[in-house]
């Protein structure tokens, strides 16, 4: 196999970090962990802001994001799938400067979920636009840049691979372990029209590692007012 070609393998690889086909391992819980991918290749800067039972409130700095279009599917595996073949392509030179980007972390889904376990939800397969790039991000056809402000962001951490299953109950984990803070309102306003989504997917690793998985689930807000600590 031609070097070009085995470079463009390996980072297909890197790439499909969200992917997973629902045959791994059961999810196990993990909180406050730093995602190990986040010490080989560039993520967006934060600051745990309040570490609760079970989640933790960060401020993330204003970031930008290359995203596609809202993919419709019953499966945020099979979206996932779908809006990272675009971003690979994206990467790898498919935009309209030919420019080859450098891969980052996490990979997020922007979830917007339907109103029955039969029906299509909405999806948005985004790719964390590296700090050299962001000055002037290469467009590409069927993908849109996001630029977002400073934002704080609840999260609630997992590990294992994520499938269609654990995501919604891990999402529910996080809106029940919300219930009751001094952050509750606020969360509940921004999953209202302040944001795209209810909730966001980050993932941070290859499938093929196994060890040291950190996966999360996002629910973005803004304070208006200084909330008491």
């Amino acid at each position: 196999m031609a070097a070009s070609s085995i470079f463009n393998l390996s980072l297909l690889f890197s790439l499909l970090s969200s992917l997973n086909l629902g045959l791994w391992p059961e999810t196990q819980k993990s909180f406050g962990i730093f995602p190990p991918t986040c010490n080989r290749i560039e993520c967006p800067s934060f600051e745990t802001v309040h570490a609760g039972n079970g989640y933790e409130i960060r401020r993330y700095n204003s970031t930008m994001w290359s995203s596609t279009s809202p993919i419709q599917d019953i499966s945020l595996v099979e979206a996932t799938r779908t809006g990272f073949l675009q971003l690979f392509d994206y990467i790898q030179g498919k935009n309209y400067y030919e420019e080859k980007i450098e891969m980052t972390a996490p990979v997020i889904a922007q979830v917007s979920p339907s109103d029955g376990p039969f029906c299509e939800s909405s999806f948005v397969v985004s790719f964390y636009v590296p700090k050299k790039n962001q000055a002037n991000p290469p467009p590409a056809k069927g993908l849109h840049t996001q630029k977002w402000s400073s934002k704080h962001v609840a999260v609630r951490q997992f590990s294992g691979f994520v499938s269609d299953y654990n995501v919604a109950e891990e999402a529910a984990a996080l809106q029940a372990s919300l219930q009751g803070t001094i952050w509750s309102a606020a969360v509940e306003k921004g999953q209202g029209t302040d944001h795209a989504s209810v909730y966001t997917v980050a993932q941070y690793n290859s499938p093929f590692e196994f060890d040291n998985r950190v996966n999360e689930i996002w629910m973005l807000f803004d304070i208006e007012d200084e909330i008491p600590m």
